[in-house]
C-alpha cells in the first residue's frame, strides 16, 4: 500500500483547468483499449466515430480533483485508464470516500444540474471528456447509448445500496473481504482465477475511510486473512488472493 496521500487540498483542480491532451477530439475510439467496457461497448464503429467527435481526451495528474461536489454538472467523463476516488464533503472540510472507480467507468451522471459528489485522481488518470450539450446530442441520435447510460445509473444505485449494507451491518472482516472481492471482480470479471493478483494505487488510509474503519483495523484484518491462508502479501502494494471463492464466502457473512 502507498504510505501517503497525494491530495493537496490547497490546490483543488477545477474542471475548466484540466490539462488537455487533444482539443480536436478522440481519434482512436474504434481501437481504444477500453472500447469493450463501459458506455462505448453499446456502439458500433460508425456510432463510435460520432461519439469521438464529441469527446476531448484529458490527462489528470495524481491528487487532482476534477469533479467538484456542488459545481454545475456541465461535463461528463469516461475513464480510460487510472483510478479515481469519489467522495462527499462535510461543511467543516472533512471528506468521506464513497467509492473507487477505474477503466470503463462513466462519471458525472446527475439527477440535478449539479454534481452530487467529488472525484479525485489517485494515480495518473486519462479520460474522455464530454460537454453536456454534445453528449445530449449524441444520445438523441443513438437511443442505445441512452439505454446504456440508464444502466450505468442503475449500477450506481446498486453500488450505493451495497455500501449502505457494508457500513451498516458487516463486520470489519466482512468489510475488508467485500472490498477485496469487489476489486477482483473489477479486474477479472466474474470468472475469477485462483492466485489472482491485485495492485492498490490508493492508500491504506483511503481504504479504511471507504470501509468506515481505522487504518489499524484494516491492517489487522489483512494480516488475519493472510494467516488464514486466504491472502499473500507481495511487493509494490500487491496482494494475491489465493482462493477468491473463500473470500467471497466471508464477504457474504457465511463464514
Amino acid at each position: 500500500m502507498a504510505s501517503s496521500s497525494l491530495t493537496d487540498e490547497s490546490t483543488t483542480f477545477r474542471p475548466r483547468r484540466l490539462v488537455i491532451a487533444g482539443m480536436e477530439g478522440c481519434k482512436g475510439c474504434a481501437v481504444c483499449e477500453v472500447r469493450a467496457r463501459g458506455i462505448c461497448s453499446a456502439l458500433d464503429d460508425q456510432e463510435l466515430e460520432r461519439l469521438a467527435q464529441a469527446a476531448v481526451r484529458v490527462t489528470i495528474a495524481p491528487g487532482r480533483v476534477f469533479i467538484e461536489e456542488g459545481a454545475p454538472a456541465n461535463e461528463f467523463f469516461n475513464v480510460t485508464s487510472g483510478t479515481v476516488k469519489l467522495f462527499k464533503s462535510l461543511p467543516d472540510g472533512r471528506r468521506q470516500i464513497t467509492g473507487f472507480v477505474s477503466t470503463g467507468h462513466f462519471l458525472g451522471l446527475a439527477v440535478s444540474d449539479r454534481y452530487a459528489f467529488g472525484a479525485e485522481a489517485i494515480d495518473q488518470v486519462r479520460l474522455c471528456r464530454f460537454s453536456r450539450e454534445k453528449l445530449e446530442t449524441v444520445v438523441h441520435e443513438f437511443p442505445v447509448l441512452e439505454r446504456r447510460l440508464l444502466s450505468e445509473a442503475a449500477n450506481e444505485l446498486v453500488a450505493a445500496q451495497d455500501q449502505m449494507l457494508l457500513l451498516g451491518r458487516k463486520t470489519a472482516r466482512e468489510r475488508v473481504a467485500s472490498f477485496l472481492y469487489g476489486q477482483l471482480v473489477e479486474n477479472y470479471g466474474n470468472d475469477l482465477p485462483d492466485n489472482a493478483k491485485l495492485h492498490f494505487p490508493m492508500t491504506r488510509a483511503d481504504i479504511a475511510d471507504f470501509l468506515g474503519l481505522t487504518v489499524e483495523t484494516v491492517s489487522r484484518t489483512l494480516s488475519g486473512l493472510r494467516r488464514d491462508g486466504l491472502l499473500a502479501m507481495g511487493a509494490a502494494h500487491e496482494i494475491t488472493v489465493l482462493t477468491p471463492e473463500n473470500l467471497h464466502t466471508i464477504a457474504k457473512g457465511e463464514a
